[in-house]
């Protein structure tokens, strides 16, 4: 049928590598959410949950519950740079559920976190622009060569999505350099 996505095999230690990557993305910004929110530790217990996915943890319901409290806890923010750091939590989290489909959608699960990660930074420097981009350079450098490799697996990042999926489609060309 036309329009229909292949699907790309994925091992659990090809999951396990992203949602590391992923959670150590996250992890650089979590200083700015808890600055907003202190007494919050949702979006950490996201980031803990998807590292212990990444060392050998269960894929299960705990991993996607600390998914969605972070996206909770970034409705409570009262900053857009805090709200973005919690995005990034949530999307750690989230990156143990990257679909096998061949759809340029699936690489926010990959690259999500590092974008939404770099445009906290951005916003919690005055919107500087250059410190996203440095953000996605330390990405960049952050991803391992079984990241890249799932990556190269899925058509390039699609258009759309403001900032953050500008964020997303420059660390995208990036990798696959």
């Amino acid at each position: 049928m036309a329009g229909e996505a292949t699907e790309i095999v994925l091992s659990n230690q090809d999951l396990r590598e992203v949602t590391a990557f992923a959670a150590g993305c996250a992890e650089g910004v979590l200083e700015i959410f808890e600055a907003d929110q202190p007494d919050d530790a949702r979006p950490r217990d996201a980031i803990a949950t998807a590292r212990e996915f990444a060392r050998g943890g269960e894929r299960g319901k705990p991993l996607r519950d600390a998914a969605w409290a972070a996206l909770a806890a970034a409705k409570g923010t009262a900053t857009e740079a805090a709200r973005e750091a919690a995005w990034a939590a949530m999307a750690a989290a989230g990156a143990a559920y990257l679909h096998p489909l061949a759809k340029a959608t699936q690489v926010k699960h990959i690259l999500g976190a590092a974008a939404y990660a770099a445009r906290a930074a951005e916003l919690a420097a005055g919107d500087d622009r250059t410190v996203g981009a440095e953000h996605v350079e330390q990405a960049a450098q952050r991803a391992t060569p079984v990241v890249v490799d799932v990556l190269g697996r899925f058509p390039p990042a699609p258009s759309g999505g403001g900032r953050v999926g500008e964020l997303i489609r420059m660390l995208d060309a990036t990798l696959r350099q």
